[in-house]
């Protein structure tokens, strides 16, 4: 395996951000949901153990789906609190879209450390005291006030009420708790999943990539510098409004939105999870960045991004939809009947990333 397939084949199967299943019992709350199902019959559509994006409930007594999620970005909010924050609120928001919702409110909930306590905000900021010369000293109050106008940001752009939260000053460590919660109602007719659904499907990328959100490919010494995802908010109502437009078209398959490691995890998991695989061709991703390379095109988690699959006659109209909106958009790669999934950036591989990896494999990464 190269560094770029260790670096993924980590992310994908190790990292506990895309294996929460290794920390959470998901069996106890499958067992919990089958009880409940009893007073609310076949109210939840998809839940906490379908390796989705968000979860789906259909209101009892009525026609009406929703679709939730809650997305924590607490380390991210130590060295840029109002960036961390804003892409949390952005990310739970794509990640209701790629269900196949609108989303309508965000809950949140901040806790920190008392108020008049000094806090570093910036690169040292997880070290407890500056020794890079560009941190600002603040006051957990002064934090509190950059992270709640990321989410206030967002929410404004993404026109996206913030119904309420909750809020703590107990906290005593260095990172803050930063967690919002999105519900969205469901636009297309029955949610839309992440699994890829047939070999021959067409994959159709939404919004342009750069190379920040790189910390997967800085972990693996790929980059010399940490560039933390930046948030992007006229780009995220474009991506978003350009989708519910594919959406219209009735003929999305499949969908799911870009985020830690990026276009790599959200093929890669879209294959494995359709027991599929994946063909993509990285040169014909939309970029925002000059000389960007194949690694960061694959695995940086910019925002404001979007998957999408359609059978190949579908192809055309799905992509006017989203032109139609503004949006950028551009057809990338094929699903396939084989169990992995190829990269390839003008014709030479970049990657190649098994369904299945042996036991060796993943110990070595370990």
């Amino acid at each position: 395996m190269n560094k770029v397939e260790k670096a993924l084949t980590h992310a994908l199967f190790v990292h506990l951000h895309h294996n929460t299943d290794k920390a959470i019992d998901f069996g106890a709350f499958k067992k919990v949901n089958e009880k409940i199902d009893s007073t609310w019959p076949g109210a939840l559509l998809v839940g906490p153990d379908a390796n989705d994006d968000a979860a789906v409930v259909k209101i009892p007594n009525s026609q009406g789906l929703i679709a939730a999620k809650m997305e924590s970005h607490c380390s991210p909010c130590v060295p840029r609190p109002y960036d961390g924050a804003a892409t949390a609120a952005g990310g739970a928001m794509r990640d209701v879209v790629a269900m196949g919702a609108r989303p309508i409110f965000i809950l949140d909930f901040i806790g920190t450390r008392p108020l008049e306590e000094k806090v570093i905000v910036g690169p040292c900021g997880f070290e407890g005291k500056c020794i890079c010369g560009n941190c600002e000293i603040l006051t957990s109050q002064d934090r509190i006030n950059l992270i709640l106008k990321g989410i206030r940001d967002m929410c404004e752009t993404m026109e996206v009420f913030v119904a309420g939260g909750g809020f703590s000053t107990s906290f005593s460590d260095i990172v803050p708790a930063v967690v919002v919660s999105v519900i969205g109602q469901q636009v297309t007719e029955k949610p839309l999943t992440k699994p890829a659904k047939e070999a021959g499907d067409q994959i159709i990328v939404i919004g342009e990539t750069g190379n920040d959100g790189n910390d997967t490919l800085y972990r693996a010494g790929l980059v010399s510098n940490l560039q933390p995802a930046i948030a992007l908010f006229q780009e995220e109502k474009l991506t978003m409004d350009a989708t519910l437009a594919a959406f219209e078209t009735g003929k999305i398959k499949a969908c799911s939105d870009l985020g830690a490691a990026g276009i790599g995890a959200a093929v890669c998991e879209s294959a494995r999870f359709g027991g599929l695989g994946a063909k993509v061709d990285l040169s014909k991703v939309p970029v925002r960045v000059k000389d960007i390379t194949p690694e960061e095109i694959l695995i940086c988690e910019t925002q404001a991004r979007m998957i999408v699959q359609v059978a190949p006659e579908h192809v055309q109209e799905v992509l006017d939809a989203v032109h139609s909106n503004n949006g950028k958009a551009a057809l990338i790669g094929e699903i396939t009947d084989d169990n992995q999934t190829i990269f390839e950036y003008n014709g030479q591989h970049v990657a190649v990333i098994s369904n299945h990896p042996s036991q060796e494999v993943l110990d070595d990464l370990r």
